[in-house]
């Protein structure tokens, strides 16, 4: 049965989605981009701002579903461009410690002209 799971402590869905979905022991989280949900404004100008938002967004929904970042087993992120990898990835490896699997592609534009979004699939225990 699924169960949808969300956070007033991160961003609401700004379009016909959840913030995540509980499937058995699983969680799958929609791409969280950089919008602080306190302003509803995107939060810091380049990627590394970004992407600690985004973080902490995530980190909101896992937390409100009962889960977190060392039982994260796959992510996707997006970037606006491959230039912005390394710095993305600074800011990536403080959250996830536990090295989840991951796929990382750019792509030609995302939501409100972001810089980065980052998807997650979570256990559940």
């Amino acid at each position: 049965m699924l169960k949808i799971t969300n956070s007033e402590r991160a961003p609401k869905a700004i379009g016909p989605y959840s913030q995540g979905v509980i499937l058995n022991n699983f969680l799958f989280l929609s791409g969280q981009i950089p919008i602080n949900p306190k302003t509803g404004e995107i939060q810091g100008q380049d990627v590394t701002e970004q992407a600690k938002q985004v973080m902490e967004n995530i980190k909101a929904v896992l937390e409100a579903s009962d889960s977190g970042y060392a039982k994260v087993i796959k992510t996707t992120c997006f970037l606006h461009d491959m230039k912005d990898f390394e710095s993305f990835n600074k800011v990536y490896e403080k959250y996830f410690v536990s090295k989840p699997a991951r796929s990382c592609v750019a792509v030609k534009g995302l939501p409100k002209n972001v810089l980065c979004e980052v998807e997650v699939i979570a256990y559940i225990n």
